[in-house]
């Protein structure tokens, strides 16, 4: 949550409280598991967990990167944990979800970046869940083919990689990851046939030119379905936003990017890339 600012009014959220979100904060500390929603410190927390449903995080809570937007901790990992596929998949039954979405932290120090843990991951919640449908939100694997495969493999509905800035900004605000490697993630994605979805964020002193550029980027890379958001500083120790855009600017650019071809945009000051996630499934290349 932005911190020592007012806020305007249309960012205001709903108050993190409410009987599922009691429900679904003891289940994940019950099972020592981690959620992007809390690491992240995501401003929909209270709608999400009231609505019973989370983004869970595997692979820990320690990324080997530190990007100045993230409120994740950085340092270096515990090794996987090997009881997590089947106490996430377990958790998941236990919540009755339809729909959930996974993401991870980056593990830059495992041979294989973690790949083949989150095949794992989702072949555990896919056995557990037979119905279930599942987005998978993952880093970029530096962008190996082999790495990006075994995710595919495994099976997940819908495979997004976060796109977060402009190209100008992105080594202002990422660590190693890189604007053009996040495109060739999306292009390897969307060309093995799976819905590829990309997100990133307003408010970091991008001009409309670039934000335009960044739309045109990511449906070229095959990207379908797109997320746009408001930064929010996570912390006193994070950069500022430089700027609010108003919501009008964010339905300006959710139109733009469906007149280019985009099957559904999410674009508002609150959206983050998970935010109503069972409403991406049916929508892809």
């Amino acid at each position: 949550m932005e911190q020592g600012r007012r806020l305007p009014v249309w960012l205001k959220m709903q108050r993190a409280s409410g009987e599922n979100y009691s429900t679904v904060k003891r289940l994940v500390n019950e099972n020592n598991l981690h959620t992007i929603c809390t690491s992240g410190n995501c401003p929909n927390i209270g709608e999400c967990w009231n609505a019973g449903t989370a983004t869970f995080m595997i692979l820990g809570d320690i990324c080997t990167r530190a990007c100045k937007f993230c409120n994740t901790k950085t340092g270096k990992p515990l090794p996987p944990d090997p009881g997590e596929p089947r106490r996430l998949a377990e958790s998941i039954k236990t919540l009755k979800l339809r729909h959930c979405v996974i993401t991870s932290v980056d593990r830059d120090d495992l041979p294989d970046s973690g790949s083949s843990f989150w095949a794992e991951v989702i072949t555990a919640v896919k056995n557990f869940n037979p119905a279930i449908t599942i987005e998978t939100l993952i880093p970029d694997f530096n962008a190996v083919p082999e790495f990006i495969q075994k995710v595919i493999d495994a099976g997940p509905d819908v495979i997004s990689h976060n796109i977060e800035t402009v190209r100008r900004l992105t080594p202002v605000i990422r660590t190693k990851a890189k604007y053009d490697r996040s495109l060739d993630v999306l292009k390897y994605i969307s060309g093995k046939g799976k819905p590829a979805k990309s997100g990133f964020m307003l408010g970091l002193g991008e001009n409309d030119e670039e934000v335009i550029r960044t739309i045109d980027d990511l449906y070229n890379s095959g990207c379908r379905i797109l997320t746009i958001g408001q930064y929010l500083k996570p912390s006193p120790l994070h950069m500022e936003a430089v700027e609010y855009i108003i919501p009008e600017k964010f339905e300006k650019y959710r139109r733009v990017a469906l007149d280019k071809g985009f099957t559904f945009v999410e674009s508002s000051p609150l959206v983050r890339s998970s935010f109503h996630a069972e409403k991406h499934v049916p929508h892809g290349n």
